[in-house]
Order: C-alpha cells, then structure tokens, then sequence
C-alpha cells in the first residue's frame, strides 16, 4: 500500500501495545498511522489452528486483575472460557511421575516447606521494590547485582526448590535463574499480584483463554482501524527535525509527524537508526534488555484421553524438552488439545521432524503412550523468526535496572515508548501491552495539546 506523508502520530509495531495506542489516539481525533513490519497484526500474538481448533503460538491466557486486556476484549466480542484444570496435575521428577493438586507440587514434606519459606522470602522482598522506580528501593543495587539463582542460593533454597524455580523461570522470562536480574524477578513478580496470582489457573494468571485465540483481538482492533494500518511496512530510520516534528521512513517512504510511539520490545529498538542519536544510555538499554528464548507446541487426539484418567493435563516436568503443558481442548468430546511450553535452547536447533518427536515423547512421559499418536501437530519457534526474534518478554540480566531502567520508557523528545516491557502492571503479559499502549497515547495527548 501506498504510505501517507504526513500523520499527527505514527506507532511503531501493530502488537497489543501499538493498536492500543493507536486506537486511543483515533479516539481523541489524531491522525494515526501504524507501521507494522510482519504481514500480520499481533506482535507477540499469534493465532494457528490445529485439528480445525485455533490455538495461540504465542501469548495464550488471562485471568483476574488484567482489566486492561479482559476489558478490550469484552468491548471487542472476544470471549473467554475458563481453561479446564479439573482433576489431578502431574509431574515428572527424577524420573518418576507423581501426582499433585496444587499450584505447588507436593514432593515431600520437607520440600514443601522448603518452597513455601522461599515464597514467603521472595513475596516480602518483591514489597520492597516500587514498580515504577524500581531503581530507587533500598536494596536495588545489591538486588540487581544478584541473579536469581545466585539469591536462592544466599537464602539456602533446597534443590528441589531452585529446580522448581528455574521451570517458573524458564516459562516466565525463557531463560534460566542464572541468567535473570534478582531485582527484575522481584519486580516483575509484584507487577503480576505475586507468585500465585501469576502462576496459578484457578485465579490466577491461567485462569481463562480465548477460544478463539488471542490474535483476534488485535486482528478486531486493527480492523477498526482500517487503512491506517499498513503491514510489511518495517520502520528503518527515524530523525527528529528542529522544529520539534519527526520524520520517519520506511520502505522507501518518509511520513512527517509530531510525536511517534515505539511500541516494540527494547531489544528490538536497535533495529531503527534514530538521527540524532539517543541519549547513551537509550542505546545501551537495547544492549542489556534482551528477549528470552521459549518456544510452544501442541498435539491434538480425537478426544482428551487424559480426562479419563483423572487428569487435569496440567503438569511439570524437570526434562526436557517439554517442562509444562496445559490442556485447551474445546470440550470433553474432542478433539482433546496438548499445549507444552518446551525449552528453546534444546528444541529450536532440531528439525521439524525430530521437534515432533520429542514434543511426543515428552507428552506420553506425562500422560502416556496414547500421546504419541496424534491426529494433528504444531510447533513454533519464536527464537528463529526472521523479524523480531524473541520469547515472550524480556529476560533482563543483572545491572540492567539499575543502569539502563529509567530509560525504558523515558520520551526522548517527541518519541515515546510503549510495550508490554514497559508496563507497571502485568509486565510481560498481553493485559501489560495493553496498558503500555494507553499509558503511551496519553503522553502524545498531553504533549501535542501542551
């Protein structure tokens, strides 16, 4: 499509963050454009079918607290339905499978209270940092200096327990403790509710999902707002003029404008050359905010077999490469639907085939032989796209907060930023997306009408 010369706002990225945005913005009577470098709308969301049943490739679930996304959704007509968790979870555990109810598996006894004093300890801890600042809580330094596994470790977690932890870590930021700032984990934890609130079903962070998938929801929103969308439109440059407008070119066209919202991760920002250059510690944030490496696969039967053994098909494994699965199965009649978060260090390098098999394997460890047979598969794997690599959010290494933190969302000039990274509440989930995008548009609002 033939891109406009000029625009009251241009938004980089037709994720939930972008769309958002510039939804608001359309609201308020700007002249938006958006500029999204993929064929498709949706950023980190991204909707397939398997079986003739949609299911999600990337962001998946939602559940209480997250009024920002439940509520676009609700305007849009996206429905939800509760994700099934009735029955026994599983878990494999050096190389056993046992059985659980709670969101915490019951090894032993002594485990058990193991995980419940690091939670405690972890939870007193996440009150400590501010969620807007965290940089200036009193221990922040020394936080950000730790990983998470060097503090589990300090605090004299059991094994079990740091082998537990490095799963919650694998699935939240696609990355292992060791790699992951103390202080982020905090901070991003609190921004969730806590440790149960993000890691339960039953109210909790996986409580329900879209039928429908979530890709929907940005496929409506951009629907709404029509020709201002424009796709396989990547945004090379932008160059802040004299007089306080932006200009920014993409595909050979330059749009002018008076404020312009970066809404993609920060790791990606480094893709844009900005004239003049941002401020040193703008460009070094791009440097130390990396995405995470996670990756997701599904396999469909004819019905979900495990329902009739008792099983909720939620369960943990400490193997590889499959460490959590859920059920999302359109009903008790089939077909019955896997879904298995997998580790993308030991699964994005193998081939299609062997991928499959391994997912399989790794589903009838848990549930049994029947898995190997489905009737359909898929698998993605977000590390190997070609544009915009990454897991799901940022996995922020130590230093990165204290550093590089206050200009994760600092406007430089007329550019703002928005992005589920930059969120106070939900970071790195789509109901954080979207509150990055309303925040955003509100700032453009009370720059250009100052």
């Amino acid at each position: 499509m033939t891109l406009p010369t000029d625009a009251d706002v241009v938004v980089v990225g037709a994720g939930f963050a972008g769309l958002t945005a510039a939804r608001e913005l359309v609201r308020r009577s700007y002249d938006v454009v958006v500029l999204e470098g993929r064929a498709r709308v949706g950023g980190r969301s991204a909707t397939t079918t398997i079986a003739g049943v949609p299911v999600d490739l990337g962001g998946t679930f939602v559940g209480p607290t997250q009024d920002a996304v439940l509520g676009l959704a609700e305007e849009l007509g996206c429905a939800t339905v509760p994700t099934y968790c009735r029955g026994k979870n599983l878990i494999r555990w050096r190389g056993r499978v046992r059985a659980y109810r709670s969101t915490i598996p019951r090894l032993s006894m002594l485990e058990l209270f193991d995980v419940s004093r690091i939670q405690w300890r972890f939870e007193r801890l996440c009150r400590q940092v501010p969620l807007q600042q965290p940089w200036t809580a009193p221990s922040a330094h020394k936080l950000d200096e730790l990983t998470l596994e060097r503090w589990l470790r300090s605090v004299y977690a059991s094994a079990s327990t740091r082998d537990l932890m490095a799963i919650m870590s694998r699935v939240t930021w696609g990355c292992e403790p060791n790699a992951v700032s103390m202080l982020h984990a905090a901070r991003y934890v609190k921004a969730a509710g806590g440790l149960g609130r993000m890691l339960d079903v039953r109210g909790g962070a996986q409580q329900d999902r879209f039928p429908g998938g979530t890709q929907q929801i940005a496929v409506r929103m951009a629907d709404e707002l029509g020709p201002r969308v424009a796709l396989n439109a990547p945004v090379r440059r932008v160059v802040r003029g004299s007089d306080g407008g932006v200009f920014v070119e993409s595909e050979g066209s330059t749009i002018a404008a008076r404020a312009v919202i970066v809404a993609i991760a920060p790791a990606h920002r480094a893709g844009i050359e900005f004239e003049p250059a941002l401020p040193p510690e703008a460009v070094e944030l791009t440097q130390h905010w990396p995405q995470g490496q996670l990756s997701k696969a599904y396999a469909a039967y004819e019905k979900p077999f495990w329902r009739a053994d008792g099983c909720s098909g939620e369960a943990v494994s400490d193997e590889g490469p499959v460490f959590i699965t859920f059920d999302v199965s359109p009903g008790d009649d089939g077909p019955g639907v896997l879904l298995g978060f997998t580790d993308a260090r030991a699964f994005d390098s193998l081939s299609p085939a062997e991928r499959r098999e391994k997912a399989l394997a790794g589903f009838a460890a848990l549930f049994g032989d029947a898995a190997l047979q489905p009737l359909d598969y898929v698998d993605h794997c977000w590390g190997t796209e070609e544009f915009a690599p990454g897991g799901p959010t940022a996995a922020v290494p130590p230093g990165s907060w204290t550093s590089y933190g206050p200009w994760l969302r600092r406007p430089v000039d007329t550019i703002f930023w928005a992005g589920t990274e930059t969120a106070d509440e939900w970071t790195g989930f789509l109901d954080g997306a979207v509150r990055s995008g309303q925040r955003a548009a509100a700032e453009v609002h009370a720059s250009l009408s100052s």
